[in-house]
């Protein structure tokens, strides 16, 4: 999967754009909060299934990491999730990477179901379209999924 971040310095990106680019450096946390602004300003399905994608993009990294064994990469995931201010440096939050993936993973899939349920109280026939589109995209990438969303969303 080959994606292009080449904004220029007086472009204004949309907030899916700003999400995309998130998910492609694997800044989950500012993804989730990109997400959770959306809804903010204007709840909508899409912004709804657009966060459960994260969340479930979460989810499928930490289990691909698990597989490669990659637990420095676990615990630096966490620490993406967790840090959120500067004191944060001087008061880390701890955590043992496999403990961590697994608090992570659990509380990626509650969210992930809460936020799924949202949107098809929405609009079920366009959560439904959305989710037959991640699906087609994660079928055809199903190792990197996660670093993107479908192509489809970003039109």
């Amino acid at each position: 999967m080959e994606v292009q971040a080449h904004p220029t310095p007086d472009s204004t990106l949309s907030g899916v754009e700003k999400t995309g680019l998130y998910l492609l450096a694997g800044d989950y946390r500012r993804a989730l909060e990109s997400c959770e602004q959306a809804i903010q300003e204007r709840p909508t399905v899409e912004a709804y299934v657009r966060l459960t994608y994260v969340y479930q993009a979460i989810d499928a990294y930490l289990e691909q990491l698990s597989k490669d064994e990659s637990w420095m990469a676990v615990e630096h995931l966490y620490l993406n999730l967790a840090y959120r201010h500067t004191e944060d440096l001087v008061d880390p939050p701890g955590g043992l990477a496999r403990m961590a993936k697994e608090m992570i993973q659990t509380s990626v899939r509650q969210q992930s179901d809460v936020s799924a349920g949202m949107a098809v109280r929405l609009n079920k026939a366009v959560s439904d379209r959305l989710w037959q589109e991640q699906t087609q995209w994660r079928q055809a990438h199903p190792t990197t999924w996660w670093q993107a969303f479908p192509e489809a969303w970003m039109q």
